[in-house]
């Protein structure tokens, strides 16, 4: 039997994981697997990253599931600091550059699998590129911005942009002893909820001494004589002293060769694949991870959700129908969490403006209620919001804003979304109960009681 190539462009989460399923089920006579990360590292916890920043984890090492000689060890073909620079489809081929050397050449491929994931968003204004300035996506990424961080004197860093990487990393810089502000362009920060949740984050992070301005577009980074960042510039004329920026605006797929080699790219830029994370029209190519686009099942639309668990499990996929199985990747239902200090934070599902977008008729509820049993010791507030169809009663979304053991409560809601269900079949769900948990009544089901009221006052 002839040897196939598989080719793998990107070495994170998705692409290695392909690359090992596919190694378990086709061995190396069968199945020749070469790997091209742009990078030093492969198989990586991006998402642990404001937690090395911030000290939490001790070395950047920790973060590391494989490293490139692990897989090698596996006969996987790792080549890093190697950036694929351009597809030849029609040829069935990939080129490479070397990013120390230059040099360029040609590697052919029988199955070829893109897992180029996400940059961040770099705003196009003046001083976006000077010294201090940093997109936090990689583990470059981080070593680049803890070397600022060890020899820059000043202790003032401004964070432009209130999303997940945002707060996080507003969280890692106050606990590097800097004074933090966060600007964005938004009403309310973390604008993954509705303003009225987003309000309560942004009391609670000025409340914890990190000071967020809202309705702030950034329209400059200002720097001193050796081109070092020194201030934020925004629109109302308004300076904010900076030793260090980081851009926490969000990103957007790193999906350059897939737009020139001319593979079919969804609204957010994404590149669409099949239940099987084949690109579409496209039998021997599949792509996953923060570069692709997927299903919401809530909405019914496809949808850039860049997160790990997702680009791993897209991995799984992929790799069992390269190595001759098969399997699928049904979609999401925008399931997220996050924390800033002491705050959990946690949406799935629809926004209202996710709902209006999608045509949907919605009513909504929202309640205030503690964490355990409100004589418990220790008892802290949470605050649930719930969306659910107006006509049938069907969840559309949650979002959660609270203290310690606020957050994962969002997977009840994750998997009552994924199975379809209204809020009163939620209100009778069985959870585990005890004082130091949840109070008898726990919030989700406080909010769905509250949502069935709702439904049944405005009728059809």
């Amino acid at each position: 039997m002839a040897t196939e190539r598989l080719v793998v462009v990107g070495g994170d989460a998705a692409g290695m994981s392909a690359a090992s399923q596919a190694r378990r089920l086709k061995g190396s006579t069968e199945l020749e697997i070469v790997a091209f990360e742009r990078g030093h590292f492969t198989s990586y916890s991006a998402c642990g990253i404001p937690y090395w920043i911030g000290g939490l984890v001790g070395e950047r090492d920790d973060l590391i599931a494989r490293t490139p000689e692990e897989h090698r060890a596996r006969d996987i073909d790792v080549r890093t600091r190697t950036e694929v620079v351009d597809l030849d489809l029609a040829g069935g081929r990939v080129r490479a550059r070397d990013l120390d050397s230059g040099s360029e050449s040609w590697t052919s491929y029988d199955k070829l699998v893109l897992a180029t994931g996400a940059r961040p968003v770099r705003p196009r204004i003046p001083g976006i590129g000077a010294h201090g300035v940093h997109g936090i996506q990689t583990l470059d990424d981080g070593r680049r911005l803890m070397d600022t961080l060890e020899r820059t004197e000043g202790r003032r860093a401004v964070v432009v942009g209130a999303g997940y990487i945002g707060v996080e990393m507003a969280e890692a810089l106050v606990g590097q002893g800097y004074e933090v502000t966060v600007l964005h362009r938004g009403e309310q920060p973390m604008a993954t909820l509705d303003p009225d949740m987003g309000g309560l984050v942004h009391s609670a992070m000025n409340g914890m001494g990190i000071r967020t301005v809202s309705r702030a577009e950034v329209t400059k980074v200002l720097t001193d004589e050796e081109g070092q960042v020194r201030a934020v510039a925004t629109a109302t004329g308004d300076e904010y002293p900076a030793d260090v920026v980081v851009l926490g605006i969000g990103v957007e797929p790193r999906t350059a060769l897939a737009r020139a080699a001319g593979l079919p790219l969804g609204p957010s830029g994404g590149i669409l694949t099949d239940l099987s994370m084949r690109v579409r029209g496209h039998e021997n190519i599949w792509s996953g991870g923060d570069c692709v686009e997927v299903l919401d099942l809530v909405a019914g639309r496809t949808r850039h959700i860049p997160l790990g668990t997702h680009a791993n499990k897209h991995g799984q996929v992929i790799g069992a129908g390269v190595g001759g199985g098969y399997a699928t990747f049904p979609g999401v239902v925008g399931t997220a969490v996050s924390k800033v200090c002491d705050l959990e934070i946690a949406r799935t599902g629809l926004r209202e403006r996710d709902a209006l977008e999608a045509g949907l008729r919605f009513v909504t509820a929202t309640i205030t209620s503690t964490n355990t049993a409100g004589y418990y010791p220790g008892a802290v507030e949470m605050t649930v919001k719930m969306l659910a169809e107006r006509r049938t009663g069907r969840l559309l979304g949650v979002q959660i804003v609270g203290g310690a053991g606020s957050a994962k409560r969002v997977d009840i809601a994750a998997v009552a979304l994924t199975a379809g269900m209204t809020v009163d079949q939620m209100v009778t769900l069985d959870l585990g109960y005890a004082p130091p948990f949840s109070p008898v009544w726990d919030p989700v089901l406080v909010a769905a009681r509250k949502a069935v009221s709702a439904v049944r006052a405005v009728g059809v």
